[in-house]
């Protein structure tokens, strides 16, 4: 497996996150993925700068990291031909090094633009038909589409990369394997499901492709502290995605875990000073057949001890666990 950092923006600033990532490339990690949201998922997170202007400052000062939208929603907030144009430059920005994630949005970020929130079949009829727009316009060229959701009239990306930029795409059961695995270069899930990674080869994505998980950690050198944040910023998302797609704000969130038990949170996200229980759960995506997993520090102002962990302690032992 490769191990990747997140930049979550949901609990930092603009500033620290591009600090952190420069750091995390020092500390050795393989790659880093952006999570691009308007809100954050519950008010004592407290943050949500614009993703893409972090991503191409990122590009600027790191130099090896691959870089990745862990997701973008192009349905709503964005027009998937203003997608493709903001991926080609970021791929030239980065001299090649960045994956285009993508996905079908969380209600959460995507109702700012007062359309409503579709129904999950109408959404995932969108995000197919931005793929083939996003997908159309990487190839060269004017471009134009007339579909149910979207138009495009004439439209051409004037600095595209010579590396057509891959397309990620996260999915969470057989619906959307079976959509979108013909039309995406790698897979992205949040659950270490082995039923995803041989639904997406046999639907068309391939061995070959990678797939690509996310793992929440809470590192602190004080477990009962670092229980204790996982538990303030990270309840939500135990809530699956078919619930988290659809409440509307931070208090939604809020109303939805307040019987969530910090002991919930802990026993499902590796909490404490110990490699062992994070690299009990890397195990589970692996032995599920991912590719990449991105950790997730929980709490922007603790990732320069996590990061130090990571370097000193962390990647190496899944290295030689992974004898990568």
């Amino acid at each position: 497996m490769r191990f990747g950092y997140t930049l979550m923006t949901e609990q930092a600033g603009p500033k620290a996150l591009v600090r952190y990532a420069a750091a995390a490339e020092r500390a050795g990690f393989d790659f880093e993925v952006s999570s691009d949201h308007f809100s954050p998922w519950l008010a004592e997170q407290g943050h949500a700068p614009y993703a893409w202007s972090v991503l191409g400052a990122v590009a600027q000062c790191t130099e090896r990291v691959e870089l990745m939208t862990y997701v973008t929603c192009p349905i709503m907030r964005y027009h998937p031909a203003v997608v493709a144009q903001k991926a080609s430059t970021m791929q030239l920005l980065s001299d090649g090094r960045f994956t285009l994630g993508l996905g079908a949005g969380e209600n959460l970020n995507e109702h700012v633009v007062g359309r409503g929130w579709p129904a999950v079949n109408v959404r995932h009829e969108m995000l197919e038909e931005a793929l083939h727009i996003i997908g159309g316009l990487f190839d060269g060229g004017y471009f134009s589409y007339a579909g149910e959701h979207f138009r495009v009239d004439s439209a051409k990306l004037w600095d595209l990369p010579g590396q057509r930029t891959p397309i990620a795409v996260a999915v969470s059961g057989a619906q959307s394997v079976t959509r979108f695995a013909p039309l995406a270069d790698a897979m992205v899930a949040v659950e270490p499901k082995a039923s995803l990674c041989r639904e997406w080869d046999k639907a068309g994505g391939g061995a070959g492709d990678r797939k690509i998980g996310q793992l929440p950690v809470s590192w602190d050198r004080d477990s009962a502290a670092a229980s204790r944040r996982a538990h303030e910023q990270f309840r939500w998302f135990g809530g699956g995605w078919k619930v988290n797609a659809e409440l509307p704000g931070p208090s939604g969130f809020a109303g939805a875990t307040q019987f969530v038990t910090e002991s919930d949170v802990s026993q499902s996200i590796p909490c404490g000073p110990e490699v062992g229980p994070i690299l009990k759960s890397l195990r589970e995506f692996a032995d599920a057949g991912f590719t990449d997993v991105a950790l997730v520090q929980i709490g922007g102002e603790h990732q320069d001890g996590f990061l130090e962990f990571a370097e000193a302690e962390l990647l190496p032992a899944l290295r030689q666990e992974w004898g990568n």
